[in-house]
């Protein structure tokens, strides 16, 4: 029966491992980008509510996220 060299046989089981742990991290990548996505999710979620609350106390405004001044927001309905 012929056989590949010794040589031969160990780089193919290198490079087979090498796929398979490429593999395997990719699975574990997947798994932590599900899991961050879902996260977003909730975050967003909770900064829709937050934002709410804020219009439902000061009204249309925008908010400066670095020093926390208000600006109104002017209508944006044009009457024809």
């Amino acid at each position: 029966m012929e056989k590949i060299t010794e040589e031969q046989l160990k780089q193919l089981q290198e490079l087979i491992s090498t796929i398979n742990n490429a593999q395997a991290q990719l699975g574990g990548i997947e798994v932590q980008k599900h899991q961050m996505l879902h996260q977003l999710g909730e975050i967003q979620s909770k900064m829709q509510e937050f934002q709410a609350e804020l219009e439902k106390e000061y009204g249309k405004v925008s908010v400066n996220i670095q020093d926390g001044t208000i600006t109104k927001e002017e209508d944006e309905s044009v009457e024809e």
